[in-house]
C-alpha cells in the first residue's frame, strides 16, 4: 500500500506540491497557500493471540484481503484509541470474544505497505465468543489443529510459530521482525 495521494489541503483547500522541507530529508505534500505540511505514517495494525488452556482463538475472515482465511482477532488501530484498547475492542468485534490483556509479545514492520503490527498475549475470560462481522467462523486451536496453510498474514504466522515454540521451551520473549514483500511466484518448466 503506498502512500497516498494528496491534490488538497485538508486545512484550506489550496492545492498542494510534493516537495521537501528545508528541515526535512523527504518529499511531502506541503500545501501552496498555508504551508501547512501534511505526514503521512504507517498504519498500526494490532491483534491479540486469545488462550485457552492450551489453545488459541482464530477467526476465519469474512472480508477482503484473504477471504477465507485464519488469522488471530486484529485490524487497524483508530486514533484515540490505546495499543491495548485496539486489541480489546478487535478480539469483540471479530470474535465477540471478553479477553485479558497480557504483554506484548511481537513487532513486525512492513514497510512496503506502511504498516507495523503488534500482537498481544491474552487471556479468554470465557469461552463465550462467536463469528463477529468480519468473521465466518471463530474456533479454539491447538498446536497440532492449526490450519497452517491457511493463514492469512504473514505476521500471524510468524507469532503462532514463535508463540508454540515459546510454550514448548516454557518462556515467553518479545519477537520483532522486518517483514520483505512477497516474492512472486516462479514457473518452472520441466
Amino acid at each position: 500500500m503506498a502512500n497516498l495521494e494528496i491534490n488538497f489541503c485538508p486545512c484550506c483547500g489550496a492545492t498542494v506540491e510534493l516537495r521537501c522541507p528545508d528541515d526535512d530529508n523527504r518529499p511531502r505534500h506541503i500545501c501552496t497557500a498555508c504551508d501547512t505540511i501534511h505526514y503521512q505514517n504507517p498504519n498500526l495494525v494490532i491483534g491479540s493471540i486469545p488462550e485457552w488452556e492450551d489453545k488459541i482463538l482464530l477467526c476465519r475472515r469474512a472480508i477482503e484481503p484473504r477471504h477465507g482465511l485464519w488469522t488471530l482477532p486484529g485490524g487497524f488501530m483508530e486514533n484515540g484509541e490505546t495499543t491495548t484498547g485496539a486489541a480489546i475492542r478487535e478480539t469483540l468485534e471479530e470474535a465477540n470474544a471478553h479477553i485479558e490483556i497480557g504483554e506484548l509479545y511481537s513487532m513486525y514492520s512492513l514497510p512496503y505497505i506502511n504498516q507495523v503490527h503488534l500482537l498481544f498475549r491474552a487471556r479468554l475470560l470465557d469461552l463465550n465468543f462467536g463469528p463477529g462481522a468480519e468473521s465466518l467462523e471463530v474456533r479454539l486451536f491447538s498446536e497440532a489443529e492449526i490450519p497452517w496453510d491457511e493463514i492469512a498474514f504473514r505476521p500471524v504466522k510468524f507469532s503462532l510459530e514463535h508463540y508454540f515454540a515459546d510454550r514448548r521451551k516454557g518462556s515467553f520473549g518479545f519477537h520483532i521482525g522486518e517483514i520483505a514483500p512477497p516474492q512472486p511466484h516462479r514457473q518452472t518448466s520441466r
